[in-house]
């Protein structure tokens, strides 16, 4: 112990050394910040080659970015299986759809070119009513667009009855491309929806936001 020490009071000793012991635990112990400090956040992605934002952070759910329409007793309701509409979904459903536009996507490839894929399903609020899966059509830009292909999903679809509260459901390939940032309308006989223009502000939004996490 040196001098100093010796010169100082009991209490000023114990203060001068426990403030030394705090400077050498500080000299030999990591920083706090460096130890605690949060990692970079996971994807710190950019868009990319096609300019599409990478999948996993996206939050809308399915029906926000659903066409639905009221035809009689059935409801009609398709869903664009697009990478750039589905990637702005919750990461399980865009897994989910994903892997369903994946699994189809060979047998209706053209040699010409690559046709969009919807999801369409047949609700029916009443029993026995039968419904037209080639009259589900899409008006984009002033050209009428018919289903190219339709591969059925659920085992009943090939009835083309429903009983009441049934579901029935198929893959439908649609001549493309198709800019999903256009304004299109969706079809089936005298029903018509054209609600897309509010689904595409949606899309915009939710664009947006996830761009704000993974950056340019």
């Amino acid at each position: 112990m040196t001098s100093t020490a010796k010169l100082l009071p009991g209490r000023a000793l114990i203060t001068l050394l426990a403030v030394v012991g705090v400077a050498c635990a500080a000299a030999t112990t990591p920083s706090a910040d460096r130890t605690t400090a949060p990692a970079t956040p996971v994807a710190a992605a950019t868009l990319d080659q096609e300019g599409l934002v990478p999948p996993g952070f996206g939050t809308l759910k399915q029906d926000e970015v659903t066409l639905s329409l009221r035809s009689g007793p059935l409801l009609v309701k398709v869903t664009p299986m697009a990478e750039s509409v589905i990637r702005l979904l919750a990461p399980d459903t865009y897994t989910r759809l994903h892997g369903l536009a994946e699994s189809r996507a060979s047998e209706v490839t053209s040699s010409t070119r690559t046709p969009e894929l919807f999801l369409v399903s047949f609700f029916s609020y009443q029993p026995d009513v039968s419904f037209q899966p080639e009259d589900v059509q899409l008006m984009l830009q002033g050209h009428l667009l018919r289903p190219l292909h339709i591969l059925p999903i659920t085992t009943g679809f090939g009835s083309q009855r429903l009983q009441q509260q049934e579901n029935q459901s198929a893959v439908f390939a649609f001549e493309g491309p198709i800019d999903y940032d256009q304004v299109f309308t969706l079809r089936y006989g005298d029903a018509e929806s054209e609600n897309w223009s509010n689904v595409r502000a949606v899309l915009r939004g939710e664009r947006n936001k996830v761009m704000s996490q993974v950056g340019k």
